[in-house]
């Protein structure tokens, strides 16, 4: 930890004036830019830290269940297996991070930038993830259920046997996205562009595709049997 004032900084000092006042922990963040922050198993649940500066912070196993992280730079940061549930993540940075089996039931994420994060085996049911950023993020194995992803950039992400059962997809963009065996049951994914998706070994058993963009991309014969009845447009 970090020194203030001649004093190491413990975790619970640090996590004192995080509470405190964000914008007191971001003036020593500037302070402090080599110190490595680690918060992990702390309980932060409720906590309002809009705007903090958590970038490349250790969060391993912390509760921020219904916490306020809107705006938050968390760049970096690693959330392994925290507790995220309701947790307000608009318009926050997560560019990179680290968010392997987080519980992020009903969380909101609009606007979230996930750019190239990994999210492996996550609980993102429910979740608000419109006009998301996740040019290729991992979100192999991930439960997207119910989860709202209009509009959301999901280009060249990895969704390799994620659950997108009654997801929302209209509109988004999954140019060059692995989807190969994810469960799109239900799924509305009208108007989106799915060019040169990888399909193979989907469940798309009631998925609404109509005027979604498929121009090269790969699928089994079940989608063929679907462009006979569902309207699917080339690029």
């Amino acid at each position: 930890m970090a020194e203030k004032g001649g004093k190491e900084m413990q975790k619970d000092e640090l996590v004192a004036m995080l509470k405190r006042s964000v914008q007191e922990f971001n003036s020593w963040r500037k302070e402090n830019l080599n110190e490595r922050i680690d918060l992990s198993e702390v309980d932060l649940s409720g906590a309002n830290l809009q705007g903090a500066d958590l970038s490349y912070a250790k969060l391993l196993r912390t509760n921020l269940r219904g916490a306020n992280l809107g705006g938050a730079h968390l760049r970096g940061a690693n959330f392994s297996e925290a507790n995220l549930r309701g947790t307000n993540l608009s318009e926050a940075n997560l560019h990179e991070a680290n968010l392997c089996r987080v519980n992020l039931h009903y969380a909101d994420l609009r606007w979230v930038d996930l750019g190239g994060a990994d999210l492996r085996e996550a609980n993102l049911s429910n979740v608000d993830l419109r006009g998301a950023n996740l040019y290729e993020t991992n979100l192999c194995d991930a439960n997207l259920c119910d989860a709202d992803l209009c509009n959301a950039d999901l280009r060249l992400a990895k969704l390799y046997k994620a659950n997108l059962s009654q997801a929302n997809l209209r509109g988004a963009n999954l140019r060059g996205a692995n989807l190969s065996k994810a469960n799109l049951r239900y799924a509305d994914m009208s108007e989106a562009n799915l060019c040169e998706a990888d399909l193979q070994g989907a469940d798309l058993c009631g998925a609404n595709l109509e005027k979604a963009k498929m121009d090269s991309a790969t699928w089994d014969k079940v989608v063929e049997r679907l462009r006979a009845t569902v309207r699917i447009e080339a690029e």
